[in-house]
């Protein structure tokens, strides 16, 4: 293809879309596994994959396969009727959890609103309405859909958008005892993520999360665990939950639950999840065949090739890359995360420039602001993948 095309998207962007993206002077035509290809034929290791969501690779034959049959069939119908596909992955994602039931939808930012409505519901169902109240972890990041957005521990994002929906509590994260000061009469529900992501790649403490729960058993509230980009065999366990031995009231789920189309998924206890009643919640496209056939391949594809093993021994191979070269550089101040989920936390505002001269070298790597590389790759990764991006980024840093 034309080297200039990309110039030529650009432009067009320019002409149509709302600026909403600082997007990276590249476009991408094709990918394959690990792969990705541009408009002018180079080709880049991707250790992004579609900010986590393509956990099983660019276009792997078996969710490719599942969604060309699918797409054959049935396209869609609405949530008016029962379809195949949403009932077999409703059933495969609570075997693979725990005890309860799933609404689907389809983006991440979807399921925290969800859960927010149903822990508010359930409270005014099952205790008192005025607990509404939901405690959040300052640096936490559920979503940009207004009620998500207030939730989000990140003022900067949100303060544009003022007035905020009301009902929302931050304080720090990994401080039981912040949060514990922080609960009161209102309170309904504590929302974490076990891994913050977009904040930093911050992994909660174990002895923290379990202090959560013990606290949310002792004053009656929910606990909901976002694991929208944690889920789905990033850490090195199919959710981080079961990593941390402690079991939330909900759970929200998206990113790479069908290998990057988009979907998203509630799950609640049985108790909780029968606070919504027909005509409490829904979505026009949520759950539709296609989705849920691409998500069913996704979990064979990660159970059946050993990819939620693969993530916990290539991001141990890869974590220790990073930690001996912190050792070296001091330019590389830490190393944070579990599986492939994985961030260095540098020493100066250096990472946007970082991350634009691997995508020079033809690696994709993601800054989280001014300071923080992340790296979420496809957990199809290998040691061979890993010894490229650790020796681009030894001549980088």
């Amino acid at each position: 293809m034309d080297s200039s095309l990309p110039e030529e998207w650009k432009a067009r962007e320019e002409a149509f879309m709302m600026r909403t993206y600082g997007r990276k002077p590249v476009m991408f035509v094709r990918g394959k596994g690990m792969r990705l290809w541009d408009a002018a034929g180079r080709e880049y290791l991707d250790f992004v994959s579609g900010l986590g969501s393509c956990v099983t690779g660019h276009c792997h034959p078996r969710v490719v396969e599942a969604i060309s049959v699918q797409a054959s069939e049935l396209l869609q119908v609405s949530n008016l009727y029962y379809t195949a596909p949403q009932l077999e992955l409703a059933e495969a994602i609570i075997a693979r959890t725990f005890s309860g039931k799933v609404f689907l939808c389809n983006s991440g930012t979807e399921a925290c609103e969800g859960a927010i409505k149903l822990a508010r519901k359930h409270m005014r169902e099952t205790s008192r309405p005025e607990r509404c109240e939901i405690v959040t972890a300052l640096r936490s990041f559920h979503g940009r859909t207004l009620g998500a957005l207030t939730a989000t521990g990140q003022p900067e994002k949100a303060e544009p958008f003022a007035p905020l929906v009301p009902g929302f509590v931050h304080v720090p994260f990994n401080d039981l005892e912040a949060l514990e000061e922080a609960l009161g009469e209102r309170t309904c529900a504590v929302m974490l993520e076990p891994i913050q992501g977009e904040g930093g790649v911050y992994p909660a403490d174990r002895a923290y999360l379990r202090g959560v729960r013990e606290l949310c058993d002792r004053e009656g509230i929910l606990l909901i665990l976002d694991e929208v980009q944690t889920g789905m065999g990033r850490t090195g366990s199919l959710f981080a939950f079961q990593q941390y031995g402690v079991e939330p009231d909900i759970m929200t789920v998206a990113k790479g639950l069908a290998s990057g189309l988009p979907i998203g998924a509630v799950l609640a206890r049985e108790e909780v999840a029968a606070s919504f009643k027909p005509g409490d919640h829904g979505s026009t496209f949520g759950g539709g065949p296609v989705p849920c056939a691409a998500a069913l391949a996704t979990l064979k594809v990660l159970e059946e090739e050993g990819l939620v093993e693969n993530a916990a021994s290539t991001g141990a191979y890869l974590q220790d890359g990073l930690q001996e070269m912190a050792s070296r550089k001091k330019v590389v101040a830490e190393v944070r995360g579990r599986g492939l989920m994985l961030a260095v936390q540098l020493e100066g505002e250096m990472a946007e420039e970082a991350a634009a001269s691997a995508l020079e070298r033809g690696l994709v790597i993601n800054n989280i602001g001014k300071d923080v590389l992340r790296f979420l790759p496809p957990l199809l990764a290998g040691p061979a993948e890993v010894d490229a991006l650790l020796e681009a980024l030894e001549d980088i840093l």
